[in-house]
């Protein structure tokens, strides 16, 4: 009687266990991720560096300036850049670029990144040449499309007539083109730049450098650099990973009969091993469920077995 009284209790708990075992909802291994970073986008107009050295004080004043340039998301159409320089003219304002269509525009999300430059009918002016155009365009534009996953694009045009101090010049793509004019200066372009990696992009239409003395307006000499219309980009890092659980198994019902007390016995167990079930072994939703679903059936005619031959013997005289 002793042995089946301490053997009861420990029957039930198993079974018992092995019921909690069975309607507990599976566990899944998910993974966090930061946010996908958003593309960078940004576009100038006319970008100038330039050094100009003033005849009466022997000093050099720096021309530093941009026209329309701007980081996405932003768009600029603005057609007129004046600049006053102390010591040039009086102080009078220098237009350095006078043009029909000048816009600017940069666009960025995480999926796409773009930058867009278009200048119509421009004239650039350097202090001391107010009459001669350093450059005349007809038409310029460049583009950088910067898409994540996919290689970015760059592309700059150099559209209808251009003059360079006053004479018309054919430019040529892969070298530089060299425009000089005595008692004047010198000025050397570049047609067309552009420039990809595997995430950057940019282009520039035209990049000028220039070197002129034009001896008036008590300006000795101008050196530096010019670029017009240039556009960047950034590709997006990409969106982050989902982070949400995935479908549980289909559970079909299993039937088994106990053993001893031949009555039907219904669990719940997966009717097919789910992909990837190994890499859910440890999280509890492993292909091994039909072993514990019936190992769990088992147990609850071993614990119901125990539980008659304890009642018989205590009915025993």
């Amino acid at each position: 009687m002793n042995s089946n009284t301490f053997r009861m209790p420990a029957a039930v708990l198993l079974a018992t266990g092995a019921v909690a075992l069975l309607t507990a909802p599976p566990a899944f291994a998910t993974g966090g991720g930061g946010a996908g970073s958003e593309g960078r986008a940004g576009a100038v107009v006319l970008r100038a560096g330039l050094d100009v050295g003033l005849l009466n004080k022997s000093v050099h004043v720096p021309l530093k300036t941009t026209l329309n340039e701007v980081n996405a998301p932003a768009a600029a159409e603005k057609t007129v850049l004046s600049v006053a320089l102390d010591g040039v003219d009086k102080g009078k304002p220098v237009n350095v670029l006078r043009a029909e269509v000048a816009t600017s525009k940069a666009t960025a999300d995480k999926k796409r990144a773009e930058a867009e430059v278009n200048l119509a009918k421009a004239k650039v002016h350097v202090p001391g040449l107010p009459l001669l155009s350093l450059i005349q365009v007809e038409k310029v534009t460049s583009k950088a499309v910067c898409e994540a996953g996919k290689k970015p694009v760059a592309r700059a045009n150099v559209l209808g007539n251009v003059s360079v101090l006053g004479k018309k010049v054919t430019l040529t793509a892969g070298a530089p083109t060299k425009v000089e004019v005595p008692k004047v200066g010198l000025v050397s372009l570049e047609l067309s730049a552009t420039e990809t990696t595997s995430t950057t992009a940019a282009a520039a239409a035209l990049r000028l450098k220039v070197s002129v003395n034009p001896l008036d307006l008590n300006v000795a000499q101008v050196a530096g650099d010019i670029v017009l219309a240039e556009a960047r980009c950034e590709s997006p890092s990409g969106p982050a990973p989902s982070a949400s659980a995935p479908a549980g198994p289909d559970v079909k019902p299993q039937t088994g009969t106990n053993v001893i007390t031949g009555s039907n016995v219904t669990a719940s167990a997966p009717a097919t091993t789910p992909a990837g079930a190994s890499d859910l072994a440890e999280t509890g939703a492993a292909s091994v469920t039909p072993w514990v679903a019936g190992g769990a059936l088992l147990l609850l005619g071993i614990g119901a077995g125990a539980l008659v031959v304890t009642r018989r013997g205590r009915m025993t005289p």
